[in-house]
């Protein structure tokens, strides 16, 4: 049996870490730990686009906030949400957000398609802070989380209880990454890669690779509408700040560290940059400043991110090379074609 490969190594390694968590770790670690988890599916989400599709997205906090909004507004006050539904519709809600959006926006390309994000995204921020919509400025508290509640009165976890909104939030992040994965791993995700190296070729082959970006910026847009609901009933209060730009700035130095373009390293971006900024902010409070250093000297040191450190040094071999984008594309369009004569 051949060695598995870092992309399924590293995951099943940090499941089995991560669940025997709660077991080890006190209240305070498991809740630090389920915040961590919940923002790894925010950069997982981000990385198909930044990573597999090559769109620099600054303003996908929209989505995270947009999500955490709709599980405000659906939920009774005083009373605990129905999860099985205001889960679907907050996730339905960001993916909407990031249709319309998309639409707009993957209209322009480079810097002027990063701006354009950014200009979204601040846009839906100024709303809920200044039009005095579910709380304006001041944001909103949710005071019960959501209830899994099943016919005849039956309930799997309770949210409430800190190690079972712990072992959520890892089926969250364990679920995403095989979402992912498979999506990468489809016809599709070799049309975002081709797409990605280059757009043109993949035109000229026949696809429409406006649809494909648009496809994977709702997808986007709606898995970062879970970690939005998450982390809104994990803190239970909403605000503003959950759509501004720092957030989104935040979430993309999260994907970059780790290493763009696999969902692993997206994952170790969010656990690095999560920890560190603890571990800083507990022995100053100017923990802003060796916080910037450690960012540049991880940009420079390590420019393939965290991920490329663990695949240099896994087995002292080289890297394949990665398949030429016109080869990736003409068997996506001979798959497409047979599909279409069938």
């Amino acid at each position: 049996m051949g060695r598995l490969s870092p992309a399924l190594l590293l995951p099943l390694l940090a499941v089995a870490a991560l669940a025997a968590g709660p077991l080890v770790a006190g209240t305070f670690y498991v809740q630090l730990l389920t915040k961590i988890m919940i923002l790894v599916v925010f950069a997982m989400s981000l990385d198909l686009l930044v990573g597999c599709a090559g769109l620099v997205s600054l303003g996908h906090a929209a989505y995270f906030g947009v999500a955490a909004y709709a599980l405000a507004a659906l939920s009774p006050q005083y009373e605990a949400a129905n999860l099985w539904l205001t889960l679907p519709a907050a996730m339905a809600v960001s993916a909407l957000a990031a249709l319309v959006i998309g639409f707009l926006v993957l209209r322009t390309s480079g810097v002027y398609f990063i701006m354009a994000t950014l200009a979204f995204a601040q846009m839906l921020y100024a709303f809920f802070a200044e039009s005095g919509v579910i709380g304006g400025s001041d944001g909103v508290y949710i005071y019960s989380k959501p209830e899994a509640l099943l016919p005849g009165g039956l309930k799997p976890f309770d949210l409430e209880r800190t190690t079972d909104f712990y072992y959520v939030a890892l089926a969250a992040m364990a679920g995403v990454y095989v979402l992912l994965r498979t999506i990468l791993h489809s016809l599709f995700g070799r049309v975002l890669v081709g797409i990605r190296d280059n757009e043109q070729r993949m035109r000229s082959l026949g696809f429409q690779t406006f649809r494909y970006k648009l496809a994977a910026f709702v997808i986007s847009g709606a898995l970062a509408g879970l970690a939005g609901y998450l982390s809104a009933a994990q803190f239970g209060f909403v605000n503003p700040e959950l759509l501004n730009w720092h957030r989104s700035g935040e979430v993309l130095m999260m994907v970059i560290l780790g290493g763009m373009g696999s969902l692993y390293g997206a994952a170790l971006g969010a656990f690095v940059l999560v920890l560190v900024e603890d571990v800083l902010g507990g022995l100053t409070t100017h923990w802003l400043l060796p916080m910037g250093i450690f960012i540049i000297a991880a940009v420079f040191l390590l420019p393939e991110g965290i991920a490329g450190l663990w695949r240099s040094g896994l087995g002292r071999r080289r890297r394949p090379a990665a398949p030429d984008p016109v080869e990736v594309a003409t068997d996506a369009a001979a798959v497409e074609e047979a599909a279409a004569d069938a």
